[in-house]
């Protein structure tokens, strides 16, 4: 009996730890993680950063080679400047024909006062009349041919313009920036070597809003939705737990087969649905620490 004793409550106690096991288990990963690719040609001139520093969006991080743009955008500088020289000024070009044509307005005017009183002939007025006509007709058409070389300075004007766009856009691609607040978790090029379009320079991640990628048994499913708040549970293995609460922002549609690293209640259970659990780094967790559930 005595013996009998003893079994009970330690049965008792392998029942009770046997309920000790998470609901689900998983890894922790970045909320966001941006691996950032060159774009632009050329040799990498400046990139100073390492694994682990502390980022900020839009900091400055380096340059990919621009000698070559700069020496182009300083030559179509120069063509734009030389083809504006040749934009004919209108009011200048046409400035002497106006003031004929004035002289020509007030003669005909005091002739017409001479007509009227009969003492000028009526073909004298006839005449000035003609050479009215004759010279508005000609400042229609220098006004023509002046508005046609305008709009055509002004055409390769803005042509030039938009190349020089095209440029500075090229330039503004060459420099290396952060596109968030994040610390660089991967480096993949170097100062001196040489990158093209669409090359892997380095990763960075949000480390302040992680995510646990957890894994349930099906049966769980009726149990969780999303916004649902849960229990997290940072384990290092050392006996060292940290506790933090947890909202699910993402269920998979989709079944899958157990990683071999993730633990769940059903040890049976061959097919699991990922999770993504959001939870705010108080600078504990790390990428690829490993975390459980408890609903």
């Amino acid at each position: 009996m005595k013996h009998l004793a003893l079994i009970i409550p330690a049965l008792l106690l392998t029942a009770c730890g046997s309920s000790d096991k998470p609901d689900a288990s998983g890894s922790f990963e970045s909320m966001t993680e941006i691996t950032v690719s060159s774009e632009a040609n050329g040799k990498i001139k400046s990139f100073d950063i390492t694994e682990g520093d502390q980022l900020k969006a839009g900091q400055f991080l380096g340059y990919i080679d621009t000698t070559q743009l700069h020496l182009s955008k300083l030559q179509l500088l120069k063509s734009r400047t030389s083809v504006k020289s040749n934009r004919p000024d209108v009011n200048k070009q046409v400035a002497f024909l106006k003031e004929q044509l004035n002289k020509q307005e007030y003669e005909k005017a005091r002739i017409t006062r001479l007509v009227n009183d009969g003492a000028a002939p009526q073909k004298q007025l006839d005449d000035i009349n003609s050479a009215i006509t004759v010279l508005r007709s000609q400042i229609d058409a220098q006004l023509s041919t002046l508005h046609n070389s305008v709009n055509s300075v002004d055409a390769q004007s803005s042509s030039i313009d938009i190349q020089i766009a095209a440029i500075d856009d090229m330039i503004e691609k060459s420099k290396i920036v952060s596109p968030i607040d994040g610390v660089v978790i991967s480096k993949y090029s170097e100062a001196n070597e040489f990158s093209a379009i669409g090359k892997p320079l380095y990763k960075v991640a949000d480390l302040n809003r992680m995510c646990l990628r957890a894994y349930f048994p099906s049966e769980y499913l009726a149990k969780i939705q999303l916004g649902q708040t849960v229990n997290v549970t940072l384990r290092y293995g050392d006996d060292s737990d940290f506790q933090y609460e947890g909202k699910i922002v993402w269920i998979s549609s989709k079944n899958e087969f157990t990683p071999q690293s993730i633990q769940t209640n059903d040890t049976r259970a061959d097919l699991v649905y990922a999770v993504k659990i959001e939870v705010i780094n108080d600078g504990k967790i790390k990428i690829g620490a490993y975390g459980e559930v408890n609903l």
